[in-house]
């Protein structure tokens, strides 16, 4: 909608199918009684039931189109998935009929369903909305639809089953009515009052929801935007205006006109001419004058996700070789080809061989969707080849990742290449037939199982990296090389992909999937092929799975075991004591590389000192002991995904690089985490106490600091080291969660050392999500200023200018962030898949990076004093610090 214009489109003249999105279902689901399970045995074979491990059961979606009480389209339904802590599809469904075909009265039926034995599905429960409004209009955007328990859909009008409330008194459905009301326009709109308004809308909504016996199921239909207007669409029979039509019978002439997006044959022209072979020796010795040199700096200084607009790129591609010695155009210089001319392409290709090498960090993002061309992605991986091992681990994440944009045609080549050449190979090389994997969380037949062995005669011996330098490679073969020949990098890789794989069991799209069991198994044949070494690596991955897979069995048993949390320990603790139940307590083997730190061999699990965290998952508290006699204290998770976590410390331990590269050390604790699974994985745990216990039982932080480090004659009588650690990491965390957009604050996820050192835990709300009313920008509570001396201390006012400092350093390696998220748009991330498209920009917006330095300084220091002054701020902890009383 523009303002004050209705634009809309008639559904007769939508030829497209409809499309609906299933998005979350919230709220509980009662769990069968025992006099249910006495009179109806099969109970115990329902999702209701057999849940042991988490509170969401598999469940699925199906809807259908009706008019009248009758069918007029097939039924359709969500893909399987595996739930964990919420029923969450996210998925778009495309109905089997048109938007011309749809009746007025049509009226979209879904039904919620759940196994029942064997072999057969009842209905959790149902809704039914109408597609079309009272006014003929289709409906849009997101819809909180009331489910009907234990019952299927009912189609006809009036429905038992309707998903929205005619009800005047209804809270919820006068507020979307009137939500909708103000985005068609009707009322002022007014953006800060509209946030506070929207923000107190979703309370009431989600007060309502939990007061309810109801579940509710979000729904979305999609929006029609054409040239960034976008349009309503309006009920309108097939052939309803034939009696009052008028046809001309003269011919149509096409008009160039850029206002209607037809092409325009002149500016057309001009372009093929400009970029044309015979430009190509007068471009070569082109200068630009001061004006144009300015205009091409500014447009080289632009972020990724920047646009050029026509002019831009044909002023780029006019002083290509006066740019291809500036290594950071080279982005710039690529997004202004056409990669439909092949004129273009040839001089692109040509020019790119000669332009001045780009920086690793840079080289990122030509592994994202935007560059599909292959003689770009290797050029990617061509500069990639130059980074070390270490700063290959701080992207490898992202790699995995980017194997999705690769043509996965060439990689599947490669493997049947390298299946089907017959090389000699000594009796040496041949791996013992005990490393068989066990193929746990994969188990595929045929060609899918992960790191399996193929007959020795049937495999290409592996080059040697001085070999492969000579060579261009694809990213699977640079990852696969790399990893072959670095066990932190081999660790990490398998469990990246190990992820990956399992989460896209159920994808709509089976190429995804086949392109990482072959990228697995392209790596179990490297590894079994390259040396002594490499084979030792690949044997210690089956071990890890091994480990891994008697663990979640485990685990399982514990959560079996009934009783209270006390019970559970003992019972895991008499487990990991037991040698036969399981064998986990490194029965198999002497040692083993920790899949959370390679580097760290641990030997056993002290069973005295497990224990089991106050959670409803009750995560397990499992200290390894090390070769050389040392504790490492880790929390597994079971029935939690902890890929979010695991993106957001990577990015900690990036900035924490990046700033040490500008000579700051700000005493950031990126501790490690893994997800191992799409349902489990490690964290290690950090010595620390939470904020919030260091005030409850020392009154205050200083009390804390005096106790721990104490100094007689030094400020507040503590060690100026300590002070010291703790203003630095203050203000490193206050502005990297700040920047990754890190909600859900509160002293209970902030934890001190006893060295000084403060870090943030638990990150459920990134990129600016938060369940509280009115967060702060940053977390900067009045417990933590005092401990700097008050707002008027020399400490304070060092860790302001901490804080300018790094948000200005980290700002110079914008473009590197924004690469790696760019990266993770299709990751199935929590709070990147609630809105892929705009994840990169929330992250670029926070880097304010149209501000000059001074003008960033300005910002940041306004975005502090806000902080500590947030009222709202200090009321939700006050209202959750007496929500966690009254939990103990």
């Amino acid at each position: 909608m523009t303002e004050g214009r209705f634009n809309y489109v008639y559904s007769c003249e939508l030829e497209e199918n409809v499309e609906i999105k299933i998005g979350t279902l919230e709220g509980e689901r009662e769990r069968p009684s025992y006099n249910d399970l006495l009179n109806d045995p099969m109970l115990r074979y329902s999702g209701s039931y057999c849940s042991d491990y988490s509170d969401c059961s598999d469940l699925y979606v199906s809807c259908q189109v009706y008019s009248n009480g009758l069918q007029v389209s097939l039924p359709c339904q969500t893909s399987y998935k595996a739930f964990s802590t919420r029923w969450n599809w996210n998925e778009w469904l495309q109905l089997p009929i048109k938007y011309s075909d749809l009746p007025r009265d049509a009226v979209l039926a879904l039904t919620i369903w759940d196994i029942y034995g064997t072999d057969k599905v009842i209905p959790v429960g149902a809704t039914t909305i109408s597609l079309f409004g009272k006014k003929g209009t289709f409906r849009q955007g997101m819809h909180d639809l009331k489910v009907w328990p234990d019952v299927e859909a009912d189609p006809k009008i009036p429905s038992t089953t309707p998903g929205t409330s005619r009800d005047s008194t209804d809270q919820m459905s006068r507020l979307a009515k009137l939500s909708k009301y103000h985005r068609d326009g009707h009322m002022v709109k007014v953006d800060w009052l509209d946030r506070l308004t929207f923000r107190e809308i979703e309370m009431v909504n989600e007060r309502q929801k939990r007061d309810s016996n109801f579940m509710y199921l979000m729904i979305e239909f999609p929006h029609i935007v054409f040239q960034d207007i976008e349009y309503a669409i309006v009920y309108f029979e097939k052939g309803g205006d034939d009696p009052y039509s008028f046809i001309t019978h003269g011919d149509i002439v096409i008009v160039p006109d850029p206002e209607i997006s037809l092409e325009n044959l002149v500016e057309t022209k001009h372009h093929k001419l400009a970029r044309s072979l015979r430009s190509g020796t007068t471009d070569k010795d082109m200068k630009p004058d001061a004006r144009i040199r300015d205009q091409l700096k500014t447009i080289v200084g632009y972020p990724p996700t920047k646009l050029l607009t026509s002019e831009e790129q044909d002023l780029v591609w006019k002083y290509r070789f006066y740019l291809s010695s500036q290594k950071k155009a080279l982005t710039k210089f690529l997004k202004c080809v056409n990669w439909n001319q092949s004129l273009e392409v040839k001089q692109a290709v040509e020019l790119l061989g000669s332009w001045t090498p780009m920086d690793v960090e840079d080289a990122l993002e030509l592994l994202t969707p935007t560059f599909t061309h292959p003689a770009v992605r290797k050029y990617a991986v061509n500069r990639l080849r130059q980074a070390s091992d270490e700063d290959l681990l701080l992207y490898l994440l992202q790699l995995v990742q980017a194997l999705k944009y690769e043509n996965f045609e060439q990689i599947k080549e490669d493997l049947e290449l390298t299946s089907t050449r017959k090389d000699s190979v000594s009796q040496d090389d041949t791996p013992p037939s005990t490393d068989k994997y066990p193929a746990s969380g994969l188990t595929r037949t045929g060609s899918h199982d992960s790191l399996s062995e193929e007959p020795v005669s049937n495999l290409k011996l592996a080059e040697s990296p001085e070999t492969k330098l000579e060579k261009e490679m694809d990213l699977a073969t640079f990852l696969i090389s790399r990893a072959s020949h670095n066990l932190s990098l081999a660790n990490y890789f398998y469990w990246y992909l190990m992820v990956e794989s399992e989460d896209h069991e159920s994808d709509k799209d089976p190429k995804t999937k086949d392109m990482y069991y072959t990228v697995f198994k392209r790596f179990s044949t490297a590894l079994v092929k390259g040396g002594k070494d490499c084979r030792h690596r690949r044997s210690m991955l089956i071990q890890q799975q091994t480990f891994m897979d008697k663990l979640v069995m485990l685990v399982k048993m514990v959560t079996r075991e009934s009783g209270n949390r006390q019970k559970k320990i003992e019972k895991l603790q008499a487990l990991l004591q037991d040698p036969e139940v399981c064998k986990i307590n490194f029965s198999d083997f002497e040692t083993l590389p920790l899949p959370l730190d390679p580097d760290m061999k641990v030997n056993a699990i002290i069973p005295s000192e497990a224990s089991l965290y106050k959670s409803n998952l009750m995560p397990s508290k499992l200290i390894f002991r090390t070769v050389d006699e040392k504790k490492y204290v880790t929390m597994f998770k079971h029935g939690d995904d902890l890929r979010q976590d695991q993106l957001i410390l990577q990015m900690f331990t990036l900035m924490d690089r990046l700033l040490r590269q500008e000579n700051l050390d700000l005493k950031l604790s990126p501790y490690k985490v893994l997800a191992t699974s799409t349902k489990h994985g490690f964290v290690q745990i950090i010595e620390s106490m939470t904020v919030a216990d260091v005030l409850e039982k020392e009154g205050t932080i200083q009390n804390y600091f005096r106790k721990q480090a104490p100094c007689e004659g030094a400020p507040y009588n503590i060690q100026p080291e300590t002070m010291d650690n703790y203003i630095k990491s203050c203000a490193s965390y206050c502005v990297v969660t700040y920047l990754l957009g890190v909600g859900d604050r509160h002293l209970d996820n902030l934890l001190i050392t006893k060295s000084g050192k403060l870090f943030h835990v638990d990150f459920g709300y990134i990129l600016g999500r938060d369940p509280k009313p009115l967060p702060p920008p940053m977390k900067l509570s009045k417990e933590m200023v005092e401990a700097m001396g008050g707002t008027a201390s020399d400490h304070f006012k060092d860790f302001k200018q901490l804080c300018y400092t790094a948000f200005l350093a980290l700002r110079r390696s914008a473009n590197l962030i924004l690469n790696l998220f760019s990266l993770m748009v299709d990751a199935n991330i929590p709070d990147i898949a609630l809105e892929p498209d705009k994840t990169v920009k929330k992250v670029q917006d926070k880097f304010v990076l149209h501000l000059t330095d001074e003008e960033a300084v300005a910002y940041l220091q306004n975005l502090i004093d806000t902080s500590v002054s947030a009222l709202m701020a200090a009321l939700v902890e006050q209202i959750h610090k007496m929500a966690q009383y009254w939990r103990k």
